[in-house]
């Protein structure tokens, strides 16, 4: 079966991949574009530091940090559930958005009307060439699955990759016992 990426949807990596970024590593298509390339953020990779840790403007919002991707890691990215709230951000899927006025999100975090249910913050993004992610798929790096703002927001990110897999099909399956390195096992 041919699986064609689009935005909105999950890669879900094979577990062989052997890099620190994408080793089992769900990312979520933020935008999705043959011709000019494609880019979305790893959404199941939290890292011990906190955007407090970072960012000194944001108030008192002492939100998880993701890693995103390998590129542009020198930035924070975010995703969010609040849709036209706030000004520029990017419908990705169904109640998932991507970027927008920095500047909103700021003012309704000091005022309190946003918390780590309704956002999530990620160093870098992840990235590909015009036909680099197809490429990608046909060697069987990738799998493509549906999402819903649900498994994104709300799903444990460390068990999100598992959970996928196991309902992925039967093909997929015994990968969810995959050790991160087969060689130590």
């Amino acid at each position: 079966m041919i699986q064609i990426p689009s935005t909105g949807k999950l890669l879900i990596s094979d577990p062989t991949l052997d890099d620190y970024y994408f080793n089992k590593s769900v990312i979520l298509i933020a935008d999705y574009n043959k011709k000019d390339g494609s880019f979305g953020i790893i959404i199941n990779k939290p890292i011990n530091t906190r955007l407090n840790d970072i960012l000194y403007d944001f108030s008192d919002f002492d939100s998880q940090l993701y890693l995103g991707g390998p590129i542009k890691t020198d930035r924070i990215f975010f995703i969010h559930t609040l849709g036209n709230i706030i000004e520029g951000s990017k419908k990705i899927l169904n109640g998932i958005y991507w970027g927008g006025d920095v500047n909103t999100v700021k003012y309704m975090i000091k005022n309190k009307e946003i918390n780590s249910e309704n956002i999530r913050f990620f160093i870098g993004y992840s990235g590909w060439a015009p036909m680099q992610l197809e490429e990608e798929i046909e060697n069987h790096s990738w799998i493509i699955s549906k999402t819903t703002a649900n498994d994104i927001i709300h799903i444990k990110p460390k068990k999100l990759w598992r959970n996928l897999i196991l309902h992925s099909g039967k093909e997929h399956a015994m990968w969810a016992n995959f050790p991160r390195n087969p060689i130590l096992n």
